[in-house]
């Protein structure tokens, strides 16, 4: 699967050669408003991005042009009773220079698409009271619903 948006970036899902510089797209969410999770583990993370790559029901899609510039990780994680197949988008990412040139909606574009093609018959996803431009990118996809999560 490979999509090109307006500006001409590639949308594809991340092959193991990548693992290096997917880790490194990991810190734009790092970066304020986010922060570092306390549990934060360099090797840990570089074997959930092979697992995520390499696993039937996970995806790890990438952004690139001629560099990563984005990256979206996907998971069919349950089967809700009342919702049917769900697909959960864990990791949403674009590269603080590159935001706004629609990279962030081709990502979720294709997350929706690989999604749809296994079934799933919606997608969730989560993000910080604190950011608030990703609000209001996540309100600008017109979902379905709004929720509160707490962990």
């Amino acid at each position: 699967m490979v999509a090109v948006n307006e500006a001409g970036v590639k949308v594809r899902e991340a092959s193991l050669d990548e693992v290096e510089p997917v880790l490194r797209c990991y810190e734009w969410l790092f970066a304020p408003p986010g922060d570092r999770p306390h549990s934060w583990d360099p090797e840990g993370a570089r074997m959930a991005v092979i697992a995520t790559i390499e696993h039937r029901d996970s995806v790890l899609l990438v952004a690139d042009d001629d560099e990563l510039v984005g990256l979206c990780s996907a998971y069919l994680d349950l089967h809700s009773v009342r919702f049917g197949p769900r697909c959960w988008v864990e990791d949403l990412a674009v590269h603080p220079d590159r935001r706004g040139e629609g990279i962030g909606k081709a990502l979720l574009d294709a997350a929706k698409r690989w999604a749809s093609g296994r079934g799933s018959t919606h997608l969730e996803l989560d993000t910080s009271e604190r950011r608030t431009d990703a609000q209001r990118f996540y309100e600008r996809e017109d979902p379905s619903w709004r929720s509160i999560s707490y962990s």
